[in-house]
C-alpha cells in the first residue's frame, strides 16, 4: 500500500515506514513478484529488469505525492527541524495575535508551542447577504442570516459578533498580526474582510497562505494537519504591505457591491499582492445563478454527484462534494446542510429526501427535474426557486437576476 492514510491527511509524512516500503519493493521485485509495481516502474519510465533502491525510492516518493526521494527526504527534514527549533523566542511570537477564520488550529497551536493570543472570526461570508452596510447594519443582517439558516440562538450570535467586532475594533497601528489562510473563498473573504478593516498598516502584518502541502493527497485545511506542520508554515509567513491592504479595501468593496461587475473583473486577474485572491473570487463568483441552468456551482455539484452515485446519504454527498468534485473545497457539514436544503424544500424540488432523524443519515436522489436540469434543458430560474444572495448581489428569479457563465462574465438575465 501506498503512504498510510492518515499521513496523506494530516501531512507528517513517517519516514521509517517509507524507508522499509521502498526496501520491501524492491525484494518482491527481485522476486519476481508485485507485477503491479513493475508496471508503476515501467510508466515512470524505468524498464528494468534490474531495478536499484533508488528506483523504489522513486515511486515511493511518487505515491507520497512527490517528484523525487531527495525532494521527499527534504521535506521532511524540513519538518522535523521546524517542530525542534521553531524560533518562537527570536520572531517573538509571544506578542503576536494569531487571527483565523475558525477554531480549528487553535489547540494544535498550543500543542506545538505557540503561545502568542488567538483570534477567531468564523462568519461564512460565503453564505447569506454580504452587502455594503454601515458596520451595526451589517452586522445585523448577518445575525438575521445565522439564525434563519443554521438554527442559532440570537443571543448566541451576537456574543460572538461582539466578540468579534471588539477584537477588530482594538486593531491599530502597534498591533502584530499573523493571518492564517487557505486558498477558498471561505479564508480569502475573511483575509480581505480583515484587512480591509485595518485603520493603518500595523507595525507587523503577516500571512500564511498555502493551498496545497506536500504529501498530502487531498488538501482541504491547515486544521488537518498535524502540530508538528505548524512550525513549518510558520517558517514560510511574510510580510504584508499597503499594497495588500488596498487590494483587500478594493476586493471587499467589490463583493459587497449589489452589482458584481468590479468583482468579476477583479476574479479574472491574478494579485501578486494576495496570489490566492484571484482563484478565490472566481470560484465565489460561480455561485451566481449559471447563465445556461441556473444554479450555482455547488447546486450543480450537489446534482452532478447524485447523478454519479444515484441515491445517497446526505452526509455521503457532502464527502463526495468536499473530497472529489469540488475545486476548492470550503464548505463545513452545517454550510452544506443550508445550501442543499432549498433544493428539497422548493416548489418544484432537484433533490427528493427520504424522512429520517439525523439530516446525515436521510437518503437523498436527484428528481427528474433536477436531471433535465444538468442536461441544461431547463432553467432553475423559471421554477421561482428562493431568493438568495451571492456576497452583495442579490438574487430574485423574476427581477433580472445577474448570472455568470463559465468564463466568469456576468450580466442581467
Amino acid at each position: 500500500m501506498p503512504a498510510t492514510n492518515a499521513s496523506r491527511h494530516h501531512g507528517l509524512l513517517d519516514l521509517p515506514f517509507l524507508r522499509k516500503r521502498a526496501k520491501r519493493l524492491l525484494k518482491a521485485l527481485k522476486n519476481h513478484e508485485a507485477d503491479n509495481v513493475r508496471e508503476q516502474l515501467r510508466a515512470m519510465g524505468l524498464s528494468g529488469p534490474d531495478y536499484r533502491l533508488a528506483d523504489t525510492q522513486w515511486l515511493v516518493a511518487r505515491e507520497a505525492g512527490f517528484a523525487s526521494w531527495p525532494k521527499l527526504i527534504t521535506h521532511t527534514d524540513g519538518v522535523t527541524f521546524a517542530a525542534r527549533h521553531p524560533g518562537f523566542v527570536a520572531t517573538n511570537e509571544a506578542a503576536v495575535q494569531h487571527w483565523r477564520c475558525g477554531n480549528d488550529i487553535e489547540h494544535s497551536l498550543r500543542v506545538a508551542g505557540f503561545s502568542g493570543s488567538f483570534h477567531m472570526f468564523d462568519d461564512p461570508m460565503v453564505m447569506g447577504p454580504v452587502p455594503a452596510l454601515p458596520d451595526d447594519d451589517y452586522w445585523s443582517v448577518r445575525a438575521n442570516f445565522l439564525e434563519q439558516a443554521f438554527g442559532f440562538s440570537r443571543r448566541d450570535i451576537q456574543q460572538r459578533q461582539a466578540l468579534q467586532h471588539d477584537a477588530l475594533a482594538k486593531l491599530d497601528a502597534d498591533s502584530e498580526l499573523v493571518l492564517w489562510c487557505e486558498g477558498d473563498a471561505y479564508d480569502q473573504l475573511f483575509l480581505i474582510r480583515l484587512l480591509a478593516s485595518l485603520p493603518a498598516l500595523p507595525r507587523r502584518l503577516e500571512l500564511i497562505e498555502i493551498s496545497r502541502v506536500p504529501g498530502v493527497e487531498r488538501f482541504i485545511g491547515i486544521g488537518q494537519l498535524a502540530p508538528d506542520l505548524l512550525p513549518w508554515l510558520w517558517s514560510q509567513r511574510r510580510s504584508l504591505g499597503e499594497d495588500a491592504l488596498a487590494l483587500a479595501r478594493e476586493a471587499w468593496a467589490a463583493y459587497t457591491a449589489a452589482d458584481p461587475g468590479d468583482w468579476a473583473g477583479l476574479a479574472a486577474h491574478l494579485h501578486p499582492a494576495l496570489p490566492l485572491l484571484g482563484p478565490a473570487l472566481a470560484r465565489q463568483l460561480q455561485e451566481l445563478p449559471g447563465a445556461g441552468d441556473g444554479l450555482s456551482l455547488t447546486q450543480r455539484l450537489v446534482l452532478r454527484v447524485l447523478a454519479d452515485h444515484g441515491e445517497l446519504p446526505a452526509g455521503k454527498v457532502f464527502s463526495h462534494l468536499m473530497m472529489s468534485y469540488e475545486p476548492l473545497p470550503y464548505l463545513g457539514d452545517l454550510m452544506f446542510h443550508a445550501l442543499l436544503r432549498p433544493l428539497i424544500d422548493a416548489p418544484h424540488p432537484l433533490v427528493h429526501e427520504q424522512p429520517g432523524r439525523e439530516w446525515q443519515r436521510r437518503l437523498v436522489r436527484v428528481t427528474a427535474l433536477g436531471e433535465q436540469m444538468l442536461l441544461g434543458h431547463i432553467n432553475w430560474l423559471d421554477y421561482a426557486p428562493a431568493e438568495r444572495w451571492a456576497g452583495g448581489v442579490r438574487i430574485v428569479a423574476d427581477r433580472s437576476p445577474w448570472v455568470v457563465n463559465s468564463d466568469g462574465r456576468v450580466w442581467r438575465r
